[in-house]
């Protein structure tokens, strides 16, 4: 059992490390083509769309591949998402994952 889940632990590592995109980047692909639905910011200006900010990147990465693929659809995500490239995928990810989202008691 240990060995298992030290095979799984190290290929988290490992998927983090190849994966670790840019921020930065992500950023301006958001800015472009998800701002709209999901913020600025990843809090949702429709209520329709989720909230992105704080996200997983696996979260983020799985959704965006899965409208790209057809296995999820969505009729504005699946258009969107069909041309991304898997480092823009992963720059979204690492944007949206880098957010800090706080919540304050009323």
């Amino acid at each position: 059992m240990k060995k298992i889940a030290f095979v799984l632990l190290m290929g988290l590592v490992q998927w983090t490390v190849v994966h670790a995109q840019d921020a930065v980047a992500g950023r301006a692909k958001a800015d472009s083509a998800c701002a709209l639905c999901h913020g600025p910011t990843g809090i949702a200006s429709m209520p329709s769309a989720p909230n992105l900010a704080g996200q997983p990147p696996i979260y983020v990465s799985e959704q965006l591949k899965n409208y790209r693929s057809g296995k999820r659809q969505h009729e504005v995500m699946s258009v969107i998402a069909k041309p991304l490239t898997d480092t823009e995928i992963a720059n979204l990810a690492a944007w949206y994952s880098s957010i800090k989202v706080t919540v304050e008691a009323p």
